[in-house]
């Protein structure tokens, strides 16, 4: 597959003229080019789907969440599991990003990094990767050496790995055990994929991570219970949770949250059944954290 062939690297008719268009005609271009983003991201929910189905499996047996790539598509991987570790309660190792260069490579270029394959591989040896791991690969182009290379070590590792990409046929799905391909076409600037591929990538990586979570039990209705109250602003927020998930007072909601030493899932089966701390930590347990499933377990729900 040459470089220049790629989807992604092909010139838009739409925008060839942009650098002599007003501000405002600018801005509407971008704008209706961001608009094919949603519909190409929509054709690939069913592989979306599949994709949460599968790695919530491993990641409730203890696998990790590990985002893998150069650039911008490294630099989205990172924000994504960062951004998981205060919304959903989780700890360090449980999801991590790593981006070809280092860290370093957050902030700035490293030249070269991304075309280095061994390296993504000795990346991921350098975490311990095992089968249960869940590692998600981005790269726009599907053609990176350091992501097929990461990608390609974790396939013969046996984890599961999910590519992302926004080439069809491209060399990533090989190493893929699912591939997540929205089409968004050529970009606005020739080559510049932070702009549409970047937004398709950072939709699907939201929707997958996010649909991870619900699934493991750390969703209540469409609330983020497991926030951890360590200061003003999230034990409010704890309160507030849990007020709404119940529909009872912010008091009612700081009575239970004192009484559960500040676990918010606990709290909300408290108040939602009606029974003894150690009866909602007993059905907490039998459903596997899963608030929904905890107080269908209960007799006693309001």
């Amino acid at each position: 597959m040459n470089f220049e062939d790629l989807l992604t690297e092909q010139r838009n008719r739409h925008s060839t003229h942009i650098d002599e268009v007003s501000s405002l005609e600018m801005a509407d271009i971008m704008n209706r080019e961001d608009q094919r983003v949603g519909r190409a991201v929509q054709k690939e929910l069913p592989n979306v789907a599949r994709a949460i189905d599968a790695a919530v499996i491993n990641f409730n047996n203890g696998g990790r969440l590990i985002y893998i790539g150069a650039g911008t598509s490294g630099r989205l991987g990172v924000l994504d599991a960062t951004e998981l570790k205060p919304t959903y309660g989780l700890d360090d190792d449980q999801a991590f990003g790593i981006v070809a260069g280092g860290m370093e490579a957050m902030a700035k270029t490293i030249d070269g990094a991304e075309d280095n394959s061994k390296q993504g591989a000795e990346d991921l040896r350098n975490v311990k990767l095992t089968d249960q791991d869940i590692v998600i690969g981005i790269t726009a182009s599907g053609t990176t050496p350091y992501t097929h290379g990461a990608l390609a070590y974790a396939a013969g590792i046996g984890a599961l790995t999910i590519g992302i990409t926004c080439v069809a046929d491209s060399p990533l799905e090989a190493v893929s055990s699912i591939t997540l391909c929205p089409i968004v076409g050529p970009e606005v600037i020739t080559g510049a994929t932070l702009m549409k591929a970047g937004t398709a990538q950072k939709m699907i990586l939201n929707m997958l991570s996010t649909g991870i979570m619900i699934k493991s039990g750390k969703v209540y209705q469409n609330l983020m219970i497991n926030v951890v109250p360590t200061n003003a602003k999230t034990m409010q927020r704890a309160k507030r949770i849990i007020a709404a998930a119940t529909e009872t007072s912010t008091l009612a909601a700081e009575r239970a949250l004192s009484r559960t030493n500040n676990n918010v899932p606990l709290a909300i089966v408290l108040i939602e059944t009606k029974g003894t701390i150690e009866e909602a930590k007993r059905l907490l347990d039998a459903a596997d954290g899963h608030i929904s499933k905890a107080v269908n377990l209960s007799d006693n729900v309001k």
